[in-house]
């Protein structure tokens, strides 16, 4: 991996609407090349969004489907790497030649190239299919890069089988925060009146995304996938009001010992911009752990146990 430039953003973006939502992407994407920013990562969905998809027909997403990487969000994001010689994600919903869709995570190079992950844990919709492969690339210039999507990085083994296959940076785009979990000490609902009162009080909003439905959640988990598996991990996510919940945005990067380069708790669409040494890569404490594993002792990761539910009952179903 090379020294790069790295931003995340996150932003509230409207609900079905792609072109206020391209309209806010061309303006971070401005932002980024004033910064001479080499990568830049947006929300997952982004987009077409999110929330509100959880209830929608097939037509409704058909509608708002896109193949990849001939369809125009796809073409627009590599007319923009080019442009600006910067390697760009941003998420959409992708339709598949067979008809498939999938929540996916698009990443067009400078050199034209077109990467795209479909999410392997895939809970919103049960119109929406859930992908089957790692996505682990090239990109000249700046290294090898994985690519997971929100849940995805919760399951620890996602995160290290990217490891495993040479990824030194991740791209983590997210829709999270402010969730309604149905585990009692994760996360949690914010009231959307702080959201709306943003502006006039400031500080309730911002402590409650750095408090423990938002920050504070992420804190106990985030850090580590970045530091076990010692890679760069660049967080984006959607911030303020989503169909009902409130997104707590947080946008970050972090190095590969767990340490948050950059941050943000503003409640406000945002861009946070760090640069990336690769000389802590070599000597860092996940990079050793993955040197000193013991493969033939692991067969029970690859077992079922029998407990093992389909992503939308693991997200939704409560006992």
């Amino acid at each position: 991996m090379q020294d790069l430039r790295a931003a995340a953003v996150q932003f509230n973006h409207a609900p079905g609407d792609k072109a206020a939502n391209w309209d806010t992407v061309h303006a971070f994407v401005e932002r980024a090349a004033e910064r001479d920013v080499d990568l830049l990562s947006f929300p997952e969905m982004c987009l077409t969004g999110y929330w509100h998809l959880r209830n929608g027909s097939r037509s409704t997403l058909e509608g708002l489907s896109e193949p990849v990487p001939d369809g125009p969000s796809t073409q627009e994001l590599l007319r923009l790497a080019r442009t600006h010689r910067m390697t760009l994600g941003a998420g959409l919903i992708e339709r598949a030649p067979d008809g498939a869709l999938y929540n996916a995570f698009v990443v067009a190079t400078p050199d034209g190239d077109t990467h795209v992950h479909r999410k392997l844990h895939c809970f919103l919709n049960e119109h929406l299919s859930s992908g089957d492969s790692f996505t682990v690339f090239d990109v000249p210039a700046l290294g090898r890069i994985g690519v997971l999507t929100c849940w995805d990085n919760n399951l620890v083994e996602n995160v290290r089988i990217t490891a495993l296959k040479g990824a030194k940076l991740l791209l983590a785009p997210h829709q999270t925060g402010g969730c309604d979990s149905r585990s009692p000490e994760a996360m949690g609902l914010i009231d959307p009146a702080l959201w709306h009162n943003r502006h006039e009080d400031p500080e309730a909003i911002e402590e409650a995304f750095r408090g423990p439905k938002g920050r504070g959640w992420l804190m106990r988990w985030l850090p580590a996938r970045a530091h076990d598996n010692g890679l760069f991990l660049v967080f984006s996510n959607g911030v303020g009001l989503d169909d009902g919940e409130v997104r707590t945005g947080n946008a970050m990067i972090l190095d590969p010992y767990g340490r948050i380069v950059e941050e943000t708790w503003a409640a406000a669409d945002k861009m946070v911009v760090a640069d990336l040494d690769a000389d802590l890569l070599d000597m860092c404490t996940g990079q050793r752990w993955l040197r000193g594993r013991r493969p033939e002792l692991y067969a029970p990761l690859a077992t079922r146990t029998g407990d093992e539910l389909d992503p939308r009952e693991a997200r939704f179903k409560r006992e």
